[in-house]
């Protein structure tokens, strides 16, 4: 997208004429987040996540360098070293709160930009490399959190390393050695301690990297928008400066607001108490729960406890790891040529059904395995794959789609429906081939 608006970077100053003849980075820079990159100009406060996501993915690296010139990965004074972290280091005790909090608050951010992506079709043609590498970034995420987890060498760290890597023992012939190499050995030890601590500090420049080119693939179709029609003229969009970046930037003002404000005043409150214990692997914990952020999967990995064919353990490996590689597959699974839930009102009502079913998976799996949240879970569990292996396709076929806006300014300036566009039909002409793009 060019637009006459969308100046071309020009520095004035003769040093910085001088840099960017002999590298570019401003110039850069500039096209990718500055005035010269043209942005829907409809987008709503759900698109602000992209960016805090960001933000937290810095706060992480920075706090996570500084923790490692105190951490000692040993077996014997790994919990030593984080309370001395704690309690001698100046400042110490913020840097630890700040890193484990914000591992949290990054996976917030996360979690509602997924969800944004579900409901306005971010996965459809042609954002799907950009939906799918958004989605190498979040397993990424989960393997640095888990591995972060284990380094305080407390009691849940320890049995959460102990359980996690079990699973992979649940695969016939190779899971056990695989087991064996991640950990080094047949139970969580020193070996295992130095292999995620190396891999805890090295994965989120790996992230780094894939946001990268997350961004990059974002930026040759352009950004989505609430309304799911592509940009046609001028009048459609805003540049990003100093626009988005005044509404991303007093919204990131809020969100850390609330951050600092947990960090300070309720540190552990996402935490578990048992992790203030050390590791003690002839002391089994009474409840062995992972983070929150992993309880949905936790629980549909749980939900099978009957052995059909494949032992339950195997079957609730498999389908703990399908849960997330189906989401990979959505652009073919939906083939609505529709992007925006706001303009399916059948898919809509199921999808505020499916964010309050995986709401309750969380549920269940931060809670103790009674008879009670297993046979929840295993509803809860079904759901989720009939939501989107039977629900959604068939709802594709089927769903008459409400009138689309005939252009983003349009929705911006008349309301976001279409006044003289027949029902069930995109307004607008083209606009059929635009809703089919998405």
């Amino acid at each position: 997208m060019s637009f006459s608006w969308a100046k071309p970077y020009e520095p004035k100053h003769p040093l910085a004429r001088w840099f960017d003849e002999r590298l570019p980075l401003p110039r850069l820079v500039y096209g990718a987040i500055g005035g010269g990159y043209p942005v829907p100009r409809n987008l709503n406060y759900f698109w602000n996540f992209g960016v805090l996501a960001g933000i937290f993915l810095t706060i992480q690296i920075a706090t996570g360098i500084v923790l490692a010139m105190w951490y000692f990965a040993s077996a014997d004074q790994a919990f030593n070293s984080v309370e001395h972290i704690m309690r001698d280091v100046n400042g110490g005790w913020l840097l630890r709160y700040a890193h484990a909090n914000g591992a949290s608050f990054f996976f917030i951010a996360v979690y509602i930009h997924i969800f944004r992506g579900l409901f306005y079709g971010s996965y459809k043609a042609p954002r799907e490399l950009v939906w799918m590498l958004g989605l190498v970034i979040y397993l990424l995420m989960m393997a640095t959190a888990f591995m972060g987890y284990v380094l305080p060498w407390g009691q849940m760290s320890y049995w959460g390393a102990q359980v996690i890597t079990g699973f992979f023992s649940a695969f016939p012939i190779v899971g056990e050695p695989l087991r064996v190499f991640l950990l080094g050995g047949y139970a969580p030890d020193q070996a295992a301690l130095t292999r995620f601590f190396s891999l805890h500090y090295l994965l989120p420049f790996v992230i780094a990297g894939v946001t990268i080119l997350h961004i990059w693939a974002l930026h040759i179709p352009g950004s989505s928008n609430p309304t799911g029609v592509d940009v046609k003229t001028e009048k459609d969009t805003l540049p990003f400066h100093p626009f988005y970046t005044a509404k991303d930037g007093w919204f990131a003002g809020a969100f850390l607001t609330v951050y600092v404000i947990v960090t300070f005043f309720a540190p552990n409150y996402l935490g578990h108490a048992d992790n203030y214990i050390p590791a003690n692997p002839l002391a089994t914990p009474a409840h062995i729960v992972p983070e929150w952020y992993f309880w949905p999967f936790y629980a549909i990995l749980r939900a099978f406890t009957v052995d059909f064919i494949l032992p339950a353990k195997l079957w609730g490996v498999l389908a703990m790891f399908f849960s997330i590689v189906l989401l990979f597959f959505l652009t073919w699974i939906d083939k609505s040529p529709v992007r925006s839930g706001h303009y399916r009102p059948l898919f809509k009502r199921f999808f505020w059904i499916l964010v309050a079913d995986v709401l309750i998976l969380g549920w269940c799996g931060g809670a103790e395995a009674t008879p009670f949240y297993v046979g929840l879970s295993q509803i809860a569990s079904a759901y989720y794959f009939a939501h989107f292996l039977i629900i959604l396709p068939i709802i594709s076929r089927i769903e008459t789609p409400l009138p689309l806006p005939t252009s983003i300014s349009e929705s911006v300036l008349h309301g976001e429906k279409a006044e003289s566009a027949p029902a069930g039909a995109p307004a607008g002409p083209g606009s059929t081939a635009a809703a089919a793009a998405h």
